[in-house]
């Protein structure tokens, strides 16, 4: 994106993991609300839409078919088998936003994180996990949802310690104790981060003309 006296940047991939009920989807909403110019990656998914879903909007709704032929086409990512149903984020929305200098926010996990860290746009990556305060505050978060059953609840917080195990592969980690505050923590890390130079593709030329102006002194 342009504007005065600015140089070009390239978009982020921005990546939130947590386990379930520690608070990414809320806060990549509010990372959204803050800066419209921020790309969601909506994933495809093979499971059945829940109630309130919209197909397009929350997830890409598709067959177990379509999508193993999104993977061996390359058209993938990252992708992931989680609780019975395929997870993955389609490819091209992704590299359209970056090489226009739109960042693009995805809420995915610790596999998905890794696969896309090791892709040839990993370079453009800015990985955050969020951590709960406490294992029985998570618990209390995901029966306050309402979304699920005993049995998928214990699935999940059998699942969580998995997922907090690959903290350390992250750029940032978060204990997400309050909202408001790690909103303000994850604004000052994307604003930084936009300013590396790699971010940047245009510097170079950039500094080129200033020693081309020194030259001309």
């Amino acid at each position: 994106m342009w504007s005065d006296g600015m140089i070009q940047r390239r978009g982020l991939l921005i990546i939130l993991s947590s386990p379930s009920g520690a608070g990414k989807s809320t806060l990549a909403k509010r990372m959204r609300n803050w800066d419209k110019d921020i790309a969601f990656s909506v994933s495809a998914t093979t499971r059945a839409p829940r109630n309130g879903e919209t197909d397009g909007a929350d997830y890409h709704f598709i067959s177990e078919h379509e999508f193993k032929t999104m993977v061996i086409d390359g058209q993938m990512l990252e992708h992931a088998h989680v609780f019975g149903n395929f997870y993955g984020s389609p490819r091209p929305p992704v590299e359209e936003a970056i090489s226009q200098g739109r960042d693009v926010l995805f809420d995915i996990d610790w596999q998905g994180a890794q696969q896309i860290r090791n892709s040839e746009l990993g370079q453009h990556t800015l990985s955050i996990f969020l951590l709960p305060p406490s294992i029985k505050e998570l618990r209390k978060r995901l029966e306050g949802r309402g979304q699920d059953d005993e049995s998928v609840i214990s699935k999940r917080m059998q699942r969580s310690w998995d997922e907090i195990s690959h903290w350390d592969g992250y750029d940032f980690v978060l204990v997400n104790d309050d909202l408001d505050a790690t909103e303000a923590q994850l604004k000052t890390i994307i604003e930084a981060t936009r300013l590396r130079r790699l971010q940047q593709p245009d510097l170079t030329t950039h500094v080129r003309q200033l020693q081309t102006e020194f030259e001309d002194m």
